[in-house]
């Protein structure tokens, strides 16, 4: 799991808000900060999951919550704006937790739609990687084209593909720790390539310099070990600031889609990890469920307040379990190592985005196979399922992407005499995102009026 301390600050700490600043309100991105956050919170959560939950399930920055986030979020207000919605969904999702209505809201959502989210949101993460990397640019005549003009003409370009092609093979091979293994040793080359070929940055939009390195220049880190203060990151967020700055029903839609992401992305992996854990019982419960449900939204809570994204149940949890974990031993200890990676957090300044988007990419494979879940012989499942998968990245948007997909669900049903199948909440959750995407044509008729 080491590997969320790097990348999360790579997706939530380098891209500017709608007001032109980065998390923390700085001119330039604060990673070293933001990767002591994201331990920081890990390591507090995961400890209090092994104290509560009494579970081998470990917690950090979720994948895929955190892009939702940067680019569906941050990008129609301030960052702590966008995390006090994420403190928002963490309060109501800790409510729904102990009323008990979770598990109706579960059930309303068709599994496969529920199954379509996660893999768009994998399409999504890949495509982020490929972007960040230089891999895939924008191009004159065509909307994206690979590398610069057409070609892999850089030495930043080729460090991002060995790199891709070393943590493809080590996954292939099931090593332990790919991800991570495959990040620092991409890190390395590219430090080394620096040195030899004297590189340089990407430049700045008057002085660009398309062959160099993106994010930061990688060189020998001044210092490896020092502290960085993540407590600073708790007095940023603000959780009515949004609605000053959207409509009442796009920040409730921005936080119902953080909801849906949250929600069956942790019911999904503590149902597979606690299967390969043996903790499921024979009716198919889990011991002290609404224990463990509560310390994931509670997760979530944190992780806004902190700045650093909604936190919950990783499914990376796996390893341990692999390795005999059983107890929440298991967590605390996994918790503690993530408190002393904090100490540690000056060596995520020198990671390129081209040492770190290979490991985005494979992530985004990783979500991606869920798809065979999916029944593409049914078409009342398969096309909103499509929609979902591929407006996410086409749209650069989870939250079009999931509008689309519950929206032609919805119609569907309707139009083929179902509309008994479908569930209440369905039709409110549809109802609120047919106004999301009509929000342009009413602003303009309001206007005409």
């Amino acid at each position: 799991m080491a590997y969320i301390v790097v990348l999360n600050p790579l997706i939530i700490a380098t891209v500017k808000d709608a007001d032109g600043q980065f998390i923390g309100d700085g001119a330039t991105p604060n990673v070293p900060l933001v990767a002591a956050g994201t331990a920081f919170v890990a390591g507090l959560l995961s400890i209090l999951m092994g104290v509560i939950g009494r579970v081998p399930f470990a917690m950090a920055a979720g994948l895929g919550l955190n892009a939702f986030v940067t680019y569906g979020i941050a990008s129609q207000m301030s960052w702590e704006s966008a995390m006090g919605l994420v403190f928002l969904e963490g309060v109501i999702i800790a409510l729904l937790v102990l009323t008990g209505f979770r598990t109706a809201v579960f059930n309303a959502i068709p599994p496969q739609l529920k199954t379509a989210i996660s893999v768009g949101i994998g399409l999504f993460i890949a495509l982020i990687g490929f972007v960040d990397s230089g891999f895939v640019r924008k191009a004159p005549a065509v909307p994206l084209e690979l590398g610069i003009n057409g070609n892999l003409v850089s030495w930043p370009l080729l460090v991002f593909v060995v790199g891709l092609l070393l943590i493809i093979l080590l996954v292939a091979r099931g090593v332990k720790g790919a991800i991570l293994i495959g990040i620092v040793a991409t890190t390395v080359l590219a430090i080394v390539v620096q040195a030899v070929t004297k590189v340089g940055g990407a430049g700045t939009p008057a002085d660009p310099n398309p062959a160099g390195w993106r994010l930061v220049v990688p060189e020998l880190p001044k210092e490896i070990f020092g502290f960085t203060n993540p407590l600073v990151l708790f007095r940023e967020f603000d959780p009515i600031g949004a609605f000053g700055s959207v409509s009442v029903v796009l920040a409730l839609l921005l936080v119902f889609t953080l909801l849906i992401t949250d929600f069956f992305d942790t019911m999904g992996t503590i149902v597979g990890v606690g299967g390969q854990a043996g903790l499921i019982r024979e009716d198919g419960t889990l011991p002290r469920t609404r224990e463990i449900l509560l310390v994931d939204s509670i997760g979530a809570a944190v992780g806004g307040a902190a700045s650093v994204s909604s936190n919950t149940t990783y499914v990376e949890s796996a390893a341990g379990v692999g390795e005999g974990a059983r107890t929440g031993l298991a967590s605390v200890v996994t918790g503690v190592l993530f408190l002393l990676a904090i100490f540690v957090s000056p060596l995520v300044a020198v990671v390129p985005y081209e040492a770190a988007a290979p490991a985005l990419v494979v992530v985004g494979f990783l979500m991606l196979t869920a798809i065979r879940e999916i029944d593409f012989t049914d078409h009342e499942i398969a096309i909103p399922a499509f929609l979902t998968i591929v407006l996410m990245p086409f749209t650069y948007s989870i939250a079009t992407g999931i509008g689309a997909g519950f929206v032609s669900f919805v119609l569907i049903k309707l139009v083929r005499g179902k509309a008994r199948e479908v569930h209440s909440l369905m039709w409110v959750v549809t109802a609120l995102f047919v106004v999301y995407f009509a929000l342009g044509p009413i602003k303009a008729l309001l206007a005409l009026g």
